[in-house]
């Protein structure tokens, strides 16, 4: 199994149980970013998948396609997540660089907010969906 689909095995098939399996997948001093975090070290990026179960339910990744070319990657998918009872969707994609162990050692997430997130939450919806609608080119 190649570097990269043990990467994207280890996505799909993320939990609790095998979160600790970030330490062979990610070198020491990784980086991570994406619209809410940005930082160095496994263990920092270990906490932000914490988080992730600790504030949303049932959350899963589904890598929708993959592209490598050397040792870098980038991966399309799909977050879903339920928040208060009700199920979300965040598409998305990650760029990644990978060490000459396989290891990855820079991660970032690229996904738009407003759109996947912000505009379909109670409250702060419609006011997102407006602004949009207010800047968009095509009405």
């Amino acid at each position: 199994m190649s570097p990269l689909e043990k990467i994207i095995a280890w996505y799909s098939t993320l939990s609790p149980a095998n979160l600790p399996e970030i330490h062979a997948l990610y070198a020491a001093l990784a980086t991570f970013k994406d619209p809410f975090n940005e930082v160095t070290g496994v263990a920092a990026i270990q906490q932000i998948f914490l988080h992730m179960f600790a504030t949303t339910e049932n959350p899963r990744f589904v890598v929708v396609d993959a592209f490598e070319q050397g040792q870098q990657a980038f991966l399309s998918w799909q977050f879903l997540f339920g928040l208060n009872g009700k199920t979300y969707t965040v598409n998305g994609g990650t760029h990644l660089r990978l060490n000459q162990l396989g290891q990855i050692i820079e991660h970032r997430d690229y996904w738009d907010p407003a759109e996947e997130l912000w505009q379909k939450l109670p409250l702060i919806g419609a006011p997102v969906r407006w602004l949009r609608k207010k800047f968009s080119a095509t009405k």
